[in-house]
């Protein structure tokens, strides 16, 4: 099931205000972003973060943990924090601290223009 607009609404709203926050759809479902880091997955409109051990350390070591979707790796499932503001937005803090940076994108290169094809000759 595809994630609802209103759900990554009403997150951005709970987190407007603590910091480069930012979302991006990707096949029907959505990731967050914070400071250019992938950080938690918003799939079937349940929040799933990036396991950390500066994310264990603030949800306990029994955290629930599931894969986002077929076939991914275990996040830990942080749904029942949408709501509690100033706590998702810590974990979301820790865990894009305790992330690498992203690697940097290899510059574009300028598109050259295609040369024009010569006129077919008749036959």
């Amino acid at each position: 099931m595809a994630t609802d607009r209103t759900c990554i609404d009403h997150l951005a709203d709970q987190l407007h205000g603590f910091g480069a926050f930012s979302h991006r759809k990707m096949f029907g479902e959505y990731a967050l972003y914070l400071d250019a880091k992938v950080v938690a997955l918003v799939c079937g409109n349940q929040l799933f973060v990036k396991p950390t051990d500066a994310g264990r350390a603030l949800l306990g070591p029994d955290a629930a943990m599931a894969p986002p979707y077929p076939g991914a790796k275990p996040h830990f499932q942080a749904s029942d924090l949408i709501d509690e503001r100033e706590a998702l937005a810590r974990l979301l803090r820790a865990t894009a601290q305790a992330l690498p940076e992203p690697k940097p994108k290899p510059p574009k290169l300028p598109k050259t223009p295609k040369a024009p094809k010569a006129p077919r000759q008749p036959r």
